[in-house]
């Protein structure tokens, strides 16, 4: 169902359940776990098999669910989320196809999203009389703002990729996203990975500051005027 391969300087993890739209099984979702902790590339890039991106949970193991194993499964999924989000490099949810529901939770997970013209995104479990818990609540207004993120999770309609481009859930519309994630690999992985860091922090501004002043100081030791790009 995971799929972990090396494209040169990036780590590529392939959701690999095509007949399914590759949704997530609790085993899937251990196996999806294990590969993001297990790369130490500096750009690791997401990706689903075949037509769609990932569909989310896999429907016939959430109807299944008890309170006690629904509280564990969206448990499970937040822990994946996280460690995508903790993932020491950058990562790039590569999006191509369908996304819905813990798809898009997976790809809010990630520091960069990009998506294919052919891409569609839609927080599609309230037509099923449930929501996303996989970490989508709180990160998905933190993208696009409260306003957006209430349209799009009580409507649950379909975003294409120009409307998720202008919202900004998507940085860019490509035909190949992994290319994205080759480009920044290109650049020096320590720089790489301080940066994802500091972005991602939640810092107080002040302690934010701080930091990012020292991550300066340690990478100017390794600091190079004759290998500058652009």
């Amino acid at each position: 169902m995971i799929r972990s391969t090396a494209d040169g300087r990036v780590r590529v993890v392939t959701l690999d359940r095509p007949e399914r739209r590759n949704a997530l099984t609790t085993e899937g979702l251990y196996d999806l776990a294990d590969a993001v902790i297990d790369a130490d590339e500096a750009v690791l890039a997401l990706e689903g098999a075949g037509t769609a991106f990932c569909a989310g949970a896999d429907l016939d193991v959430v109807a299944d669910l008890d309170r006690q194993r629904a509280y564990e499964f969206a448990r499970r999924g937040q822990r994946v989320a996280n460690a995508i989000a903790e993932y020491d490099g950058a990562t790039v949810a590569c999006v191509d196809g369908a996304a819905r529901g813990g798809g898009v939770e997976l790809a809010l997970a990630c520091d960069v999203r990009v998506a294919t013209p052919e891409a569609t995104f839609a927080e599609s479990g309230v037509g099923h009389g449930l929501f996303g818990a996989w970490g989508g609540t709180a990160r998905l207004p933190e993208i696009v703002g409260s306003g957006v993120a209430q349209d799009v999770a009580l409507s649950g309609r379909v975003l294409d990729a120009p409307e998720a481009l202008r919202m900004g859930l998507v940085s860019r519309v490509v035909d190949e996203p992994r290319e994205v994630a080759r480009e920044i690999a290109a650049h020096d992985a320590e720089a790489v990975q301080t940066i994802a860091r500091l972005v991602r922090d939640r810092s107080p501004q002040d302690l934010a500051e701080e930091q990012e002043a020292k991550a300066f100081a340690r990478l100017i030791d390794d600091f190079d005027p004759s290998k500058r790009k652009g």
